[in-house]
């Protein structure tokens, strides 16, 4: 998808984007002349994991946006709101709010400890209520304001239950936050919505996780990023409460190629389908 010019100038805050989908979603802005806001933890080099908030800043603004590059938890309401006054002190406002950050254990009940429970809840759902909230006066102000959820569609099928009732429930809470506040916002214009994606989405912490050979049935990061920019792009009072997947929104953009985000093309009708969706042949529109 190309660049339209349509994010310019805009300010877009965007958590845990100092690497993967997030950073991916930046960089697609930053090429437009976006403003971006990264709000994420990592300040120094992880052992495992590349990028820290301040190489994707200098990435960000070599490609033609401006960085705000900030350390914050997005579970701390005092640091989520300095990082709020920041962004407006620096930039003037904020216009769309991308909730990517997010944390990940998908284990049975039994072997999810406490500690771990309270950590996704805490990121996935409180976390992005947290940033909606500390964004929305400001949202309220923007002439065409967006806040876009990474989390899936709401399936109560119990098989996406069974095996990580935590995580379900976790990223089910961001999902939810979609399902009310576009409702409740509807008639001030902001469009609230969640994207996520058809398939494996192969990024570095994913690697971490399941290691090298994901990447075999995985998309890269870029189809999430288009597919995201192309939400954000439209007309706020006329896309609010959907819950979108990358390639359909693609293809509605006109798309043709869909092999291209294959991060082995010659696998693009193998590619793993992520969890959450039930769609028995995801494949059959490419």
């Amino acid at each position: 998808m190309k660049n339209t010019g349509k994010l310019r100038g805009k300010i877009l805050f965007i958590t845990g984007a100092s690497r993967g989908i997030g950073k991916a979603i930046a960089l697609k802005a930053a090429r437009d002349g976006a403003n971006i806001v990264i709000a994420a933890k990592t300040a120094e080099p992880h052992p495992k994991l590349p990028g820290t908030i301040y190489t994707a800043a200098e990435e960000i603004e070599r490609v033609g946006g401006r960085a705000l590059a900030c350390i914050v938890d997005v579970r701390d309401e005092k640091q989520v709101q300095q990082t709020v006054e920041a962004a407006v002190a620096k930039f003037g406002g904020i216009d769309i709010v991308i909730n990517n950050a997010s944390a990940i254990s998908m284990t049975p009940t039994l072997d999810t400890e406490m500690k771990r429970y309270d950590l996704m809840q805490n990121i996935n759902t409180r976390g992005t209520f947290l940033v909606s909230k500390s964004c929305l006066p400001y949202l309220l102000k923007s002439d065409n304001p967006h806040i876009l959820n990474q989390s899936p569609p709401l399936n109560m099928k119990p098989q996406w239950f069974a095996n990580h009732a935590a995580y379900t429930i976790a990223k089910y809470g961001m999902s939810m936050c979609v399902l009310g506040m576009s409702e409740e916002f509807r008639d001030q214009g902001i469009a609230v919505n969640a994207l996520w994606p058809r398939t494996t989405v192969h990024t570095a912490a994913v690697e971490m996780l399941s290691g090298p050979d994901g990447a075999l049935y995985s998309r890269k990061p870029e189809v999430m990023a288009d597919a995201a920019y192309a939400i954000i792009s439209r007309d706020a009072r006329d896309y609010t409460g959907h819950f979108f997947i990358d390639d359909d929104v693609l293809l509605d953009a006109g798309v043709k190629d869909l092999a291209k985000y294959a991060c082995y093309p010659e696998n693009i009708h193998k590619l793993a389908t992520d969890i959450f969706l039930d769609d028995t042949e995801p494949f059959a529109k490419l």
